[in-house]
């Protein structure tokens, strides 16, 4: 494994650290129990619901535990004093009804016995049944009898010796492995400290092994030797310094809040922990809101963080790409720092991805050298550019670096030569003969897009970029994105502020090579994240495309923007259809709500009227009281019709959207790779 140079991925940055930006959640870690940890229960819930320690939500529950405890406790009372009357009078009259109808003379004791448990059984149960349920009896005995009675159970009825032995085998994380066959790797284990990411890597480990016994021996003589290091990540690294998150890393799930208990939200998400996952990040995610709303903060970093995690455990790979001084975590979460523009950078930019063709390299740069202004002439330009790429790389072996290029686009007569010469010593000039013929005769005319492309390039010709685009083995070791297939954590730090058109350049080629890379890997075992801070530059028509295929390639982004308007008017509605995921944060515009609530749809609800008219009813004496009450109070005395019907409604309005969303908060919508859908949920993001 290793980048596109000398030097493997594991090599750390040495630049410069800068001060991160304050984060609201500082972390607070505690001793971790691995048994405890791997042993919580983790049922199967919708996605979006963070499964460790979660309880199933009844619906009649729900209902029920609405009613405060005073009326439930009063109701259950009535309905058993009522109940208590029916039993007795209605065992009375049963009696008598058999006495009269089918009772025999001089009957035996026994029968006697016999009919009268009998009469009091059904009675009985017919009371229970129909007062039970009127007194809500079943939610009396969940909420205040059933704890008291479990919580006395437990003190006075100690376990007995098989039960400790069970519970001791549920709480043993590495039984697993003691009943393969791997029980002296078990116990090497046992006496060290694992944490959960060295747990997962043991155990997806371990599930490699299973696939061939041949495997088995290899595995035991690596946790035997490194005991909770074993396979560790190539970094060394097994842990993330400054881990802010709750993870639960065997289902990959990164906790970002809590589920409002709130009318829109559906039952089986009210109050419940809300998290992302590969399973949804695998349809990617837009979220959408002002800066300082917390996208960053509360979305991106925590995604960014689940994402290193699930790479030093081997399940997942990580890209993220922000401006310098976006707090998407520590130089030390990643093994690579791409800094452009910094000198003290380490690793530089493959600007072709390392692409096996050269005509797909050069169409993927000429798409992202172009603004959206200039979108019009991109195959022009496209054509142009392979028409240098392919004789370039056909006669060097190797493809043009950012000077080389540019010269090559503009015409200088020595570029040109010294091509031809490289053709003729490959043997290869009578290939492209036709297409260095046809850019001679595009130089110097008005419309060459060798000059439109020559110009954007020069923006990446400067001295701040010196050795960040090398091609040629002089500048620094560069990155490609053909290395999605191991389980790397890359930070592309962009310099915004510095060089703000080079860097809308290089986030619409990072996005489109990755893109380009996760949808064409041959090992997709690996999950392959790629989290934009800020995704208005990086987005064309070519990429919203190539989100849709992500789909089935175990990958997915996360695509943050401050207003949909940053985009070409033209993209926003496919983009909103190629996503799976939609978030949308406190303080967007109405006509970026419009998109939102049009996407979400409507859903049916409830709708009451009340409908007041002039009471006319009654003959003289109620018409005269009327006429009375009138004439003391001035009101006039009404008669009131309720309505009930069920009507469609906006699940979320334009204007909530706008002016009701509090701050911290956030309303966002899922959709899993297998399809299934949860409607826009209001959730809490605060913690």
């Amino acid at each position: 494994m290793g980048l596109d140079g000398a030097r493997s991925h594991d090599e750390r940055t040495t630049a410069t650290p800068r001060t991160p930006m304050p984060h609201p959640r500082p972390p607070a870690r505690v001793p971790f129990d691995l048994a405890a940890w791997a042993s919580a229960p983790r049922p199967e819930a919708d996605p979006g619901v963070f499964r460790q320690d979660h309880r199933q939500l009844d619906p009649e529950r729900a209902e029920a535990a609405k009613v405060p405890t005073w009326p439930l406790l009063l109701r259950a009372g009535l309905n058993a004093v009522v109940g208590w009357l029916a039993f007795v009078y209605g065992t009375q009259l049963a009696l008598r009804v058999i006495v009269l109808t089918v009772w025999v003379d001089h009957p035996s004791s026994t029968a006697v016995t016999v009919v009268g448990l009998s009469v009091n059984a059904l009675v009985l149960a017919v009371v229970i049944k129909v007062f039970g349920r009127m007194g809500r009896w079943p939610e009396v005995w969940r909420r205040y009898a059933l704890p008291l009675l479990s919580r006395t159970v437990t003190e006075e009825v100690p376990d007995t010796e098989e039960e400790q032995s069970e519970a001791a085998r549920q709480r043993d994380p590495w039984v697993v492995l003691r009943r393969g066959g791997a029980g002296v790797a078990a116990g090497r284990l046992d006496g060290e400290a694992v944490g959960d990411v060295d747990y997962v890597r043991i155990r997806r480990a371990w599930e490699s092994a299973q696939a061939d016994p041949a495997f088995l021996p290899a595995f035991v003589e690596q946790v035997s030797l490194r005991g909770a290091a074993a396979f560790a990540h190539p970094s060394e690294a097994r842990e993330l310094p400054g881990r802010a998150e709750r993870h639960d890393l065997l289902l990959g799930q990164v906790r970002l809040g809590t589920a409002q208990d709130v009318p829109k939200n559906p039952l089986t998400h009210r109050s419940a922990g809300f998290a992302l996952d590969p399973v949804v990040l695998g349809t990617s995610l837009l979220a959408v809101g002002p800066a300082g709303t917390g996208k960053t903060a509360r979305l991106a970093r925590p995604v960014a963080e689940a994402l290193c995690l699930q790479a030093l455990a081997g399940t997942a790979c990580a890209v993220v790409i922000g401006a310098a001084d976006a707090d998407l975590g520590p130089d030390a979460w990643y093994d690579v720092v791409i800094a452009p523009g910094d000198p003290a950078s380490r690793y530089g930019l493959d600007l072709y991805g390392a692409a096996q063709d050269p005509d797909e390299a050069a169409a993927r740069l000429a798409e992202a050298l172009l603004p959206d202004e200039l979108t019009a002439r991109a195959e022009t330009a496209r054509t142009a550019l392979q028409q240098m790429v392919g004789p370039f790389h056909a006669a060097f072996g190797r493809y043009p670096g950012v000077r080389e290029l540019r010269a090559l686009l503009a015409g200088e007569p020595e570029s040109l030569e010294a091509l031809v010469k490289g053709l003729r010593a490959a043997e290869r000039l009578g290939s492209f003969e036709r297409d260095l013929e046809h850019r001679e005769h595009q130089r110097g005319r008005a419309d060459d897009p060798g000059a439109l492309l020559a110009d954007r390039l020069a923006l990446l010709d400067r001295p701040a970029f010196e050795g960040a685009f090398a091609t040629d083995g002089t500048g620094r070791p560069p990155f490609a994105m053909r290395v999605l297939d191991h389980p790397l954590r890359v930070r592309v730090k962009l310099p915004e502020r510095s060089h703000p058109e080079a860097a809308r350049m290089l986030s619409r080629l990072l996005v489109g090579q990755f893109v380009q890379a996760a949808g064409s890997r041959g090992d997709r075992s690996l999950f392959a994240g790629l989290v934009v801070d800020d995704a208005s530059a990086a987005l064309d028509a070519g990429i919203v495309r190539g989100l849709q295929r992500l789909r089935g390639a175990n990958a997915g982004v996360v695509l943050l923007l401050r207003t949909l308007v940053d985009l070409p008017e033209a993209l926003r509605a496919p983009l909103f259809g190629a996503v799976g995921c939609r978030a949308a944060f406190p303080g967007i515009a109405p006509w970026d709500g419009k998109l939102f609530s049009e996407a979400w749809g409507t859903h049916l609800v409830r709708e009451t009227a009340v409908t007041l008219a002039p009471d006319t009813s009654g003959g003289i004496v109620r018409r005269a009281g009327r006429l009375g009450r009138k004439a003391l109070s001035g009101t006039t005395a009404q008669t009131e019709s309720v309505t009930t019907r069920e009507v469609e409604r906006l699940r979320w309005s334009p204007s909530d959207l706008a002016h009701a969303l509090p701050a911290g908060h956030a309303v966002v919508s899922l959709t899993a790779v297998s399809g299934e859908q949860v409607p826009p949920l209001l959730v809490d993001l605060r913690g």
